[in-house]
């Protein structure tokens, strides 16, 4: 049989749409052992009508309620135009939720003190050196067992000793593209030398050590205000991007330039404090209620 006699006889009836259904007929078991034959039982001839043949390939598949396409739908629980019916409280979404803090951008605060001219590109998005591109965030979860091997055994015993939260590494591209954009890049990278260096020498508070500030980014339940130390960061001047020209600012007469796309990398180091650690209770910790309140930041 030929393909383009499919459909084109003129005298065989066979069953269209939901009487080719009720007749046990489907697209792998049509009438006879011509698969050819199976198409047919379910596109019908020329003058089947509505779900048949008639108004070629596009009309067979829209169909109507007795067509092709309504019975395959039906068979496989598939809703016309593919899209669910109801999709209330089914899976997640993509959209912002009206009333909830959407941003889950990955930012570091801007610590107390820090709100100076040259930060000012900081504290115009909320007091948060905010990554602008998504960036890669390693860290690591660990419990130290130590090895017990008395003599003559062959296998060692193992006594738990502590757990630990590695340092958190943050690597991100920092694009940038106008002016406005080379401002904030020299504000992130001001504010990451100054919260790495402790107070010496001629200045207020001698002696403190670098401050504590608060990591955020992907809601709550990832990085929601847990308290970091800036132990490292990095960045890269390449020789094979251009540099934008941004004026100076505080006592900067000539200005920088800043290279267009350049990766910062921060590592991180999760800072608790004794008071906060006494108060930690492994039952709330599973149940998930520290992810509010004074205990909120524990990972």
């Amino acid at each position: 049989m030929d393909l383009s006699d499919l459909g084109n006889s003129p005298t065989t009836k066979i069953p269209v749409g939901e009487e080719a259904v009720k007749k046990g007929l489907s697209p792998t078991n049509g009438p006879g052992s011509n698969p050819l034959d199976s198409i047919k039982a379910w596109l019908g001839t020329k003058d089947a009508g509505a779900g048949g043949a008639s108004g070629g390939l596009s009309g067979f598949l829209k169909g109507g309620a007795s067509g092709f396409g309504a019975s395959l739908r039906k068979q496989f629980g598939l809703p016309a135009g593919g899209e669910p019916s109801n999709t209330e409280g089914k899976g997640a979404t993509w959209a912002n939720k009206p009333g909830v803090d959407n941003d889950w951008r990955v930012r570091l605060s801007l610590a107390p003190g820090y709100d100076k001219l040259i930060t000012t590109p900081l504290q115009e998005s909320d007091n948060n050196l905010i990554f602008p591109l998504t960036p890669t965030i390693m860290i690591n979860h660990s419990a130290s067992y130590t090895p017990i091997k008395p003599i003559h055994s062959n296998y060692p015993f193992y006594a738990y000793q502590n757990s630990a939260i590695e340092n958190i590494q943050i690597t991100g591209e920092f694009p940038v593209e106008n002016e406005e954009d080379g401002k904030y890049w020299v504000a992130a990278v001001h504010y990451l030398r100054a919260v790495s260096k402790m107070a010496y020498g001629e200045t207020e508070h001698v002696g403190a050590p670098p401050p504590v500030i608060k990591l955020n980014g992907y809601g709550d339940y990832i990085f929601k205000d847990v308290p970091v130390v800036v132990s490292n960061f990095n960045y890269e001047l390449g020789s094979e991007i251009d540099y934008i020209y941004v004026q100076g600012v505080q006592g900067g007469r000539d200005g920088t330039w800043v290279p267009s796309k350049s990766t910062l990398s921060v590592t991180l180091i999760p800072m608790y404090s004794r008071r906060q650690i006494r108060k930690f209770s492994l039952q709330k910790f599973v149940a998930g209620n520290y992810i509010n309140g004074r205990m909120k930041g524990m990972l």
